[in-house]
């Protein structure tokens, strides 16, 4: 995948601070894919209220 919306040195250190687990190489693609579906369904939301802002309330 190129670009990710997801920061990977944030990832590890939260896997770090949870145990020191590691991550697989195509962890950060398929948490990437959740992301964006995440995004995707509060734009849909958003879109369904009349709104132009996402809002947390969204997710």
């Amino acid at each position: 995948m190129g670009d990710h919306l997801v920061v990977r040195v944030k990832v590890k250190d939260i896997l770090e601070e949870l145990g020191s687990f590691k991550m697989s190489s195509d962890f950060m693609d398929r948490l990437d894919e959740k992301v964006r579906l995440l995004i995707e369904e509060a734009v849909h939301r958003a879109e369904a209220n009349n709104r132009h802002t996402v809002m947390a309330k969204d997710l």
